[in-house]
């Protein structure tokens, strides 16, 4: 069968013949329709994802929508190593397999299911978001942060606060329902003082897809300005702008934060799939919102590395 193909780490994946999958018992044979190209497939395919098992070669795509045995439509996520997503057919176990709704179409739903997980399984699992709460989103003008606004007014925020750092970006959030933005700036300083405003006034929730400086200056900026009245939710989502950053130990004893991760390991695996499937029964009544380029299967090499910003490239087979 036809598929993308990594051989070794950190090599963009190439087009080519790949062996065709066989169902086992407790699995479903998935003809696939539509792959989307997501950090976290990057990532395992550069070997650099700690969820990576390093075993070449394999076929990248941890989920997509495609067709079971007897016809019926779904998204399916995780399948069996060596096959992935990127192939036209793929092997995945049964309960790693979600019936789609007759409203919400393939390429949509391929680019909408990881990305939106992220801020759904982190505001409903993790941060366990109540109705009239105060939702910050920390790099909110990628592909995720913008699901992760639309989600979070879905789920009941009152108010969502967006950053970023391309100003253009940040003016188009307003539509998708931020009511507040903040410039992420180089000066830690200033962008420790922009944060305190909105700290004091009240954040119950931050949704961090950055870590690195400016999550950092956000959580000193919540010690010093948090009234010790609203306890404040971090929740740690990605890293965009760096893997580590250096904490004052004050600042937790100092104020009312809790931090926690959202992600594979701090959220039980079958739990992960059914907030998915909550997640696309969703898509369609929430007005969810993603900017696709669908491109096909023989062009993953160029599409590889040309995916950026807010737009999301999903392969089609």
């Amino acid at each position: 069968m036809k598929a993308a193909i990594v051989r070794h780490a950190g090599q963009t994946p190439t087009y080519g013949d790949f062996e065709s999958p066989v169902a086992s018992a407790g699995e479903h044979l998935i003809d696939v329709s539509a792959a989307a190209i997501s950090p976290l497939t990057r990532g395992r395919a550069s070997g650099t994802h700690y969820s990576s098992d390093n075993a070449f070669p394999f076929v990248p795509g941890i989920d997509g929508v495609g067709r079971r045995e007897d016809g019926g439509r779904v998204y399916f996520v995780l399948p069996r190593a060596p096959h992935g997503a990127m192939a036209e057919q793929t092997v995945v176990p049964a309960a790693r397999c979600l019936p789609l709704p007759a409203d919400l179409d393939d390429i949509t739903a391929a680019a909408i299911a990881n990305p939106g997980l992220s801020s759904w399984a982190a505001l409903k699992e993790r941060a366990r978001l109540r109705t009239g709460e105060t939702v910050l989103i920390n790099g909110a003008t990628g592909i995720s942060g913008r699901l992760a606004i639309q989600i979070a007014k879905h789920l009941g925020a009152a108010k969502v606060i967006a950053t970023g750092r391309d100003s253009a970006a940040l003016h188009e959030l307003a539509a998708l329902g931020a009511d507040a933005t903040i410039a992420l700036v180089e000066d830690g300083e200033a962008l420790e003082r922009s944060f305190k405003p909105h700290v004091a006034a009240g954040v119950d929730i931050v949704l961090d897809y950055l870590w690195g400086p400016s999550a950092q200056r956000l959580l000193i900026a919540a010690a010093r300005a948090a009234t010790g009245t609203v306890p404040i939710r971090f929740v740690q989502i990605g890293s965009a702008s760096g893997g580590d950053i250096t904490l004052p130990s004050a600042a937790l004893r100092a104020s009312p934060i809790t931090l926690m991760g959202s992600g594979i390991g701090s959220i039980p695996l079958e739990r992960l799939v059914a907030l998915t499937a909550e997640l696309l029964q969703a898509a369609v009544p929430a007005g969810l919102r993603v900017a696709v380029d669908p491109a096909p299967l023989s062009d993953i090499d160029q599409s590889w590395t040309r995916e950026s910003g807010h737009r999301r490239t999903v392969m089609t087979m």
